[in-house]
């Protein structure tokens, strides 16, 4: 059996890079995607939904080098549920109301933000293995 997970949207804080007792790099970062629909009631709906991304190894690394909060990213990888829940990660938001986000462990992250809007620096997405994709002609830091 396999699953994936595909997401595009902005990411929500600065990345933060660790590394395990290993010497293993993680770089943690959130994301929020948007949708926007108008309800029954004939009036506009605007729903976020969070995703908390992990990334490992060279990954992390470019991740932690290139990402800034509100870049945009497209990030596929695979849901990882809450040991507790099976499902996501459920809190209580400041407001009282319930809230949620889901795991997602990435095996690729593409970079999606120009280097105008404060994205990767010209950087176009690296993989699991390390590979970077080469950038645009245009894009080029040098």
């Amino acid at each position: 059996m396999y699953h994936t997970i595909i997401i595009a949207g902005n990411v929500g804080r600065d990345p933060e890079m660790r590394y395990t007792p290993s010497g293993q790099a993680v770089t943690s970062f959130s994301v929020a995607t948007n949708r926007q629909y108008t309800g029954s009631n004939g009036e506009q709906v605007k729903e976020t939904i969070w995703f908390r991304v992990s990334a490992w190894g060279k990954t992390a690394e470019i991740c932690n080098q290139y990402i800034k909060k509100g870049s945009k990213v497209l990030v596929e990888g695979r849901l990882t549920a809450d040991k507790a829940t099976g499902g996501p990660r459920i809190w209580t938001k400041q407001d009282g109301s319930a809230g949620a986000s889901f795991e997602v462990t990435a095996n690729t992250v593409r970079f999606l933000s120009s280097r105008q809007d404060g994205g990767d620096g010209g950087m176009s997405g690296a993989t699991d293995a390390g590979d970077m994709i080469a950038p645009a002609e245009d894009n080029i830091p040098f």
